[in-house]
Formats: C-alpha cells, sequence, structure tokens
C-alpha cells in the first residue's frame, strides 16, 4: 500500500510535555506575576482600578464561558450577561449585598426576556444556562465587591482600608491552597482524589493545601487585619476545602463539554476561568466569616 502523504510534508509537531503538573511553570510564572502587580498596584493607589480589573475579569469570564458552552450548541447571549455582570459588580461596591441580590435578580429577568426573540426552540436550555452563567461568574464574582467596600469606599488617598487588606488575605490564602497542593502533588502525590474529573489531583496536594492554607489564613488574619488567630484557621480550612471544590466543578464542567481550558487568554493557564475557579468559590464564604468575625 503507497503511503498518501508526501514525502516532503512536514512531520507533526510533539506535544509538549510539561510533567506531572501540566503547565508550562515559567510562562504560569510569568502571567500570575503580571495578573498579582496589577492588583496590588490597584488597591495600593487606585480602588476604582481595581474595581475595573475587576468588571473586566467578570466580562472575559462570561466570553469565556460562552465560548465552551457553543461547544454543546449552546449560545449564551453575551449583551445582557456582561452588561448586568457589570451592574452587579458596581453595585455591590457601592450599595452592598442588597442591591447585589437586587441586580441579580432584574439581570436574570432581563436575560429571559431577551431570548424570547430567538424563540421557542432551545429556550429553557439556553436560559438555564444563562441563569447558572450569571450566578457562577458576576453573582459570585461580586463579593470581591462587597468585600473591597468594607470599613467604607473611602478615598484612594487614604491608607488601605479594613477591605482591601481583606482582599489581600483573601487572595493570598488561596494562592497558598493552588501553591500547597500544586508542590506537594507534583512531589508526594500518588492517591488519587477524584480520577475521572481531575487525575492529577491528589490526597497528598490536598493535604499540602490544607497545611499552607491554614499558615496562610492564620499568619494574615493576624498581621493584616488584627483578627483572632481562630479567624485565620477557620478561613484556611474553609479556603482549602472551597478552593478545591471550586476546582472540581470547573474541571466537571470541562470534560462535560469536552474542552481542555476554557480559552488560551492566560499564558501557561489557559483560559481566566481556569484560574478564577478556585477564587470564585472561595470568596462568598470568606467574605461571610470576615464580615461577622472580624470587620
Amino acid at each position: 500500500m503507497v503511503d498518501p502523504t508526501p514525502a516532503h510534508a512536514p512531520a507533526a509537531a510533539p506535544a509538549k510535555d510539561h510533567g506531572r503538573a501540566g503547565r508550562n511553570l515559567p510562562a504560569a510564572i510569568g502571567s500570575a506575576v503580571v495578573l498579582l502587580a496589577a492588583i496590588a498596584l490597584s488597591l495600593a493607589f487606585l480602588k476604582t482600578a481595581f474595581m475595573v480589573i475587576v468588571a473586566a475579569a467578570v466580562v472575559v469570564a462570561i466570553w469565556e464561558m460562552r465560548q465552551g458552552l457553543l461547544s454543546q450548541a449552546v449560545d449564551l447571549p453575551e449583551q445582557p450577561l456582561m452588561l448586568g455582570g457589570v451592574v452587579m459588580v458596581v453595585v455591590a461596591y457601592v450599595w452592598g449585598a442588597e442591591a447585589l441580590v437586587t441586580a441579580t435578580a432584574v439581570t436574570a429577568l432581563a436575560t429571559m426576556l431577551w431570548l424570547l426573540r430567538r424563540g421557542v426552540e432551545g429556550y429553557v436550555r439556553t436560559a438555564t444556562a444563562s441563569v447558572f452563567t450569571l450566578v457562577y461568574v458576576p453573582f459570585l464574582g461580586s463579593f470581591v465587591a462587597l468585600l473591597l467596600a468594607e470599613g467604607g469606599i473611602g478615598s484612594d488617598a487614604e491608607e488601605p482600608s479594613q477591605g482591601a487588606l481583606g482582599i489581600v488575605c483573601f487572595i493570598l490564602v488561596t494562592i497558598a491552597s493552588d501553591t500547597g497542593g500544586y508542590v506537594a502533588g507534583v512531589l508526594f502525590g500518588k492517591h488519587p482524589m477524584a480520577p475521572v474529573i481531575s487525575p492529577k489531583k491528589s490526597w497528598e496536594g490536598f493535604a499540602g493545601s490544607a497545611a499552607l492554607c491554614v499558615f496562610a489564613g492564620w499568619l494574615t488574619v493576624t498581621q493584616l487585619l488584627d483578627g483572632p488567630a481562630w479567624v485565620g484557621v477557620v478561613l484556611g480550612l474553609i479556603t482549602v476545602v472551597m478552593a478545591t471544590l471550586g476546582d472540581l466543578c470547573e474541571s466537571v464542567i470541562k470534560r462535560d463539554l469536552g474542552i481542555k481550558d476554557m480559552s488560551q487568554v492566560v499564558p501557561g493557564h489557559g483560559g481566566l476561568m481556569d484560574r478564577l475557579d478556585s477564587l470564585l468559590a472561595t470568596v462568598a464564604p470568606t467574605w461571610l466569616l470576615l464580615h461577622y468575625a472580624v470587620f
């Protein structure tokens, strides 16, 4: 049998093997440094800029969710979801939790009304996916705005507010979960936690996440927020559980959609949603704990 491939045809480039963790580590570190620097500078000098970053992240995440759902022929209505998502972030920051609930309800209703233009076929499926996206991305993301607003909105010229310091605690403890799990998983991971959902996630990695999370929670709450040590320990325990569940939920979504990453907008990490999964799952209980136990 004659090989139909021309002799001069270039061979397919082999897929790069990034090791047990499956990441391009230099690109991932570079992207993380840039993102963290932007967040730190905005929190330190211009809170409005940080809110712009949050709103932009919500818009990009909704776009990624639409791209992923298109693989299953579900076309999310981007316009009402993106506009409503930005409004939800703003009203949460300015007027608080009650306004966020109202804005979420109004956005859900407006999205369902918007979908009437497309007719009957697929209405329930698309409306359900739209409300799911609304809760998963802008609603949970808006708790970042609620956290930042703790202690008053204030002015950018003042010392860092309790809310800004709370954001720092929230981000650092969540990073500790990812870092502890990554290091312990690569070095010691042998027992898969959920092999069907996320083969690389191990119980050893979870133990590493828990240890580093509790330490980071204790350190940040006591040193940055001047809060009691027990709150820091509880924050660490909540974070490791919620961050792990958030990561697993995102993995289930991607496997159900038949995609590896939500997009490729963040070098070394895949899509923005691939990095926000832990943060989105963690921010609401973090706000609840700090709101009633520290602020």
